[in-house]
């Protein structure tokens, strides 16, 4: 996919930010080469896999699993990726949960020394090797305004820390649209979700800021 600067991106976003999000993914798909889309299948997560595997079928989706996911999520999980066929490339953390509660003696706080480290093992190097794997040169994800401070601030377009272009087509949407998205299209969603890595809903986890 093309590079594009920084003023291109803002006019991108500026033009982008009444376009459908299928219209969004048709346009990058046909102007990208390796597109993969990630989720943790969190609160839905159901649409972008729904709305990016509808134009590409055969699109990678990468799932890091953490290990600490709960019942609920792996079943709907299995649900999602058995409804729409995804095409999962699946990659989980190098110790079992196991291992690493013996060391750091459960869910480190955010507050401890240990968290970094447990972060860093859980999270973002089974996610760093994943994409050092994949390869994309586009990353679709379902980041939406207001979900945190840094999410805010960037838009339907935006570059990663490695320079991957990274695109979320919902990103305007709120959670009532998704709602409506999730019904017209007979999607199940989850919220019994949990992330030991951020805790606080409004905290990121380090793959995006």
């Amino acid at each position: 996919m093309k590079k594009f600067t920084q003023d291109e991106l803002e006019n991108f976003n500026r033009h982008l930010q009444g376009i459908p999000p299928a219209e969004v993914i048709q346009w990058v798909i046909d102007n990208c080469n390796r597109p993969v889309v990630t989720t943790n299948f969190r609160p839905y997560e159901a649409a972008i896999l729904h709305a990016c595997a509808d134009i590409l079928p055969t699109i990678k989706v990468i799932w890091c699993d953490t290990g600490y996911n709960t019942p609920q999520t792996y079943r709907h999980a299995k649900e999602v990726i058995d409804k729409l066929h995804l095409n999962v490339k699946l990659y989980m953390p190098l110790q079992t949960a196991a291992h690493r509660d013996a060391l750091f003696g459960g869910i480190p706080q955010v507050d401890h020394p240990d968290h970094i480290e447990f972060t860093q093992q859980v999270k973002l190097e089974p996610f760093q090797r994943a994409m050092g794997e994949q390869d994309p040169d586009v990353w679709f994800t379902n980041l939406r305004k207001g979900q945190t401070a840094f999410r805010d601030s960037i838009g339907i377009l935006s570059y990663s820390k490695d320079g991957i272009l990274k695109v979320s087509p919902f990103y305007h949407w709120s959670d009532e649209k998704l709602d409506n998205y999730l019904a017209a299209h007979s999607l199940p969603n989850e919220f019994k979700y949990f992330d030991p890595t951020k805790v606080l809903t409004n905290r990121e986890c380090g793959l995006h800021a």
